[in-house]
């Protein structure tokens, strides 16, 4: 089994510069990578605005992408399909082209959070789907880690950039002092943002994603 991410920036045409949001997204997702290296192949640039990834585990998958949403500048805003399954990556000549149930899985999910955001969550931005042939096992994971990320992506959806690079900088293990000294304010202000936020169910939620001696 392999989880899969095609990610692609939200309403990319009405942006001024996309060329600079494409620049910041790579540098984004450069930064997680070095933070928590977990992806098989790192989120990478494919055709326009789209970005495609590997990876073992889907909550390996799930803690890189929150990462890179609470690190990414307000004017650039992804989406993530998250395809769960087998991979058959075709050889052409001199390059290696993604295939396989989970690819397409991941093309059905970014299209379903692409819809989803038009009706009655707004503010969803990751879907996950599992791929033809997987067990109920992988059904019920999957029907949980996407009630989890409706939520949690609403929370992050409704954050400032500051309040998300702390949010960030928690994950990581960073005090509020050493987050309050690289922001310049107080300690009590970033207690404050974080607490307004909801930033600690996050913060809890990245833990269980990222703990050690996972089976």
């Amino acid at each position: 089994m392999t989880v899969v991410v095609i990610a692609d920036i939200v309403a990319s045409r009405r942006l001024s510069d996309r060329a600079a949001a494409q620049h910041r997204l790579a540098e984004v997702v450069e930064q997680v990578g070095a933070d928590l290296p977990v992806a098989v192949q790192a989120l990478t640039a494919t055709v326009g605005d789209e970005l495609q990834g590997e990876y073992a585990r889907l909550d390996d998958a799930l803690a890189s992408l929150l990462l890179v949403r609470l690190t990414l500048p307000d004017d650039v805003d992804c989406r993530f399909g998250v395809g769960v399954g087998e991979v058959r990556p075709i050889v052409l000549d001199d390059r290696t082209v993604p295939e396989g149930p989970a690819w397409w899985a991941a093309r059905t999910a970014v299209e379903t959070v692409e819809g989803m955001q038009q009706r009655a969550a707004p503010f969803a931005r990751t879907w996950i789907a599992a791929s033809e042939g997987e067990d109920a096992a992988m059904a019920d994971t999957v029907a949980v880690a996407n009630a989890y990320a409706l939520a949690r992506d609403q929370l992050v959806s409704a954050m400032s950039e500051r309040t998300r690079r702390l949010t960030a900088g928690r994950c990581l293990g960073w005090s509020q002092r050493e987050l309050a000294e690289q922001e310049g304010i107080s300690q009590s202000a970033v207690s404050q943002a974080l607490a307004a936020a909801g930033s600690a169910a996050l913060v809890e939620g990245f833990a269980v994603l990222t703990r050690k001696g996972r089976a």
